[in-house]
């Protein structure tokens, strides 16, 4: 029985996990392996075409500005919105 509870306990903490420790991601600072990790829907390539966009473009401003990457959709974009930070666009002062 105890051994049946350990279990249930390990599963469900590894469920959980990965909800209490994600938190919001800054697009503008995130490298392409911590977006992938991070965001729904969002593998490497993609990561990776988010990290080019933004060494091209500057940085993003707001999610419209993200859906700009080849390969993503307001879809895709507006799943991952409360998940997404941009203060590094944010001008001083």
């Amino acid at each position: 029985m105890l051994i049946k509870g350990l279990s249930a306990a390990f599963v469900a903490a590894t469920l959980l996990a990965p909800i209490a420790i994600a938190g919001p991601v800054d697009v503008n600072t995130a490298d392409a392996k911590t977006l992938a990790r991070e965001l729904q829907g969002i593998g490497m390539a993609k990561a990776e075409a988010i990290v080019s966009y933004r060494e091209k473009n500057g940085p993003f401003k707001t999610a419209d500005d993200l859906a700009k990457v080849k390969g993503l959709g307001k879809k895709l974009v507006d799943q991952n919105k409360a998940n997404l930070k941009f203060e590094a666009a944010k001008s001083p002062g």
